[in-house]
């Protein structure tokens, strides 16, 4: 083989395209209505996209602090207390990241050893095992059942090993839309209280959440936040998933870790965009303190749209993401099923197996309901019609 010809040694050799990518790009290829993708199909506030402009003019364009600008570290603190009733320090619990997968990338990358275990729960995102895997971690995986998707606890339990190190976490739960509640984080503080295993919780929905008790957060655990990280995301707050902001919150000892791995992963965010976001949640907080209610309408819109359909559509208790049950409709497996339904009926969405490492049975795919009315309607007209 010559010098010129040499490949390295993958190592992530099973990965390829991610499902996401490949269904959007199905969806354009066939000009059907994308429902696969999580992002809205409107835009964001307009006085975020002022505040961003007056910053640019301003001339804040150089690096921002690598922990974070100031002003929006604070906003985030101020946040976290009004929310969770904890009030993290500015300056040593918060850092902000290029969106919330580099959050749980520094996350998992800082606290991770070779030969550690993870866990996390399937269904679960796509980003979590790669980093496991890139920093000599072993992922362990307990599968959650639908229609509920709860934590059996003596399941959890009896995988936990000297060698488990890390929990990883996400509620509202993408792309079970369930949610946690908090006699799990009872459950969880119970399993891990003797042992030296840390948390991570992506919590990028955080305020999109049905459930009548609201969103339950590590961060309102007193004994848990010891041990935590807790992620979240900007983009999925402020319909602005293009910018690429998220934040974690943890104690100063794992932040100091998660800095570490930060400050050579990206090392700063976008300054004017991060500025902006300060004076967004400082001016306008009942954005946030709405969007349950706003992501409520369009569920219920689309839930109502999809009723006469031949799909039965499972309880949504959070984020901006639908179950379907298609198996009155196509004996397909699931990928086979989102394929077909993008080039035959014009609705592109996700098939839920792409999110297990182990076998999935179930006829289940996810619908993203972050869209223009408009949209959702066409998209259950076609939908109805299978």
């Amino acid at each position: 083989m010559s010098q010129s010809s040499i490949t390295p040694e993958s190592k992530l050799p099973a990965l390829g395209t991610t499902i996401f990518s490949q269904m959007s790009a199905l969806a354009q290829q066939h000009n059907a209505i994308n429902l696969s993708q999580g992002f809205p199909d409107f835009d964001g506030p307009d006085y975020l996209k002022a505040r961003l402009a007056h910053h640019v003019s301003e001339g804040a364009n150089q690096y921002a602090p690598m922990t974070g600008a100031q002003p929006l570290r604070e906003a985030i603190a101020a946040k976290t207390a009004e929310l969770y009733g904890h009030h993290p320090d500015a300056n040593s619990e918060i850092t902000v990241t290029a969106g919330a997968t580099e959050a749980l990338y520094a996350a998992i990358t800082a606290l991770v050893r070779p030969g550690d275990e993870a866990i996390c729960f399937d269904p679960s995102y796509d980003s979590y095992a790669p980093a496991v895997t890139l920093a000599g971690g072993v992922m362990k995986r307990i599968a959650l059942q639908p229609p509920a998707f709860r934590v059996d606890w003596q399941e959890f339990a009896a995988l936990l090993t000297p060698r488990t190190r890390l929990v990883i976490l996400n509620t509202p739960h993408n792309p079970s839309a369930t949610v946690w509640q908090k006699s799990d984080f009872a459950e969880l503080w119970q399993a891990v209280k003797d042992r030296e295993i840390y948390v991570l919780s992506d919590e990028v929905y955080e305020h999109i959440c049905f459930a009548k008790e609201g969103h339950a957060s590590v961060l309102a655990h007193p004994q848990l936040r010891e041990r935590a990280i807790a992620v979240s995301s900007f983009g999925k707050t402020f319909h602005m998933t293009g910018w690429k902001v998220g934040y974690c919150v943890a104690p100063p000892a794992l932040t100091a870790e998660v800095r570490k791995v930060h400050q050579y992963l990206t090392f700063a965010v976008n300054t004017p965009a991060q500025l902006a976001l300060a004076d967004m949640l400082n001016a306008e907080p009942e954005h946030y303190r709405e969007l349950t209610t706003f992501y409520r309408a369009r569920r219920d819109r689309f839930v109502q749209a999809l009723a006469k359909s031949r799909l039965r559509i499972l309880p949504c208790e959070g984020t901006y993401f639908l179950l379907a049950d298609y198996s009155a409709v196509s004996d397909l497996n699931d990928v086979a099923f989102c394929q077909w339904l993008t080039k035959e009926a014009g609705v592109a969405a996700i098939p839920l197996s792409v999110f297990c490492a182990g076998p999935f049975p179930h006829k289940l795919i996810r619908l993203c309901f972050a869209k223009q009315e408009a949209t959702l309607d066409a998209a259950a007209e076609r939908l109805c019609q299978l």
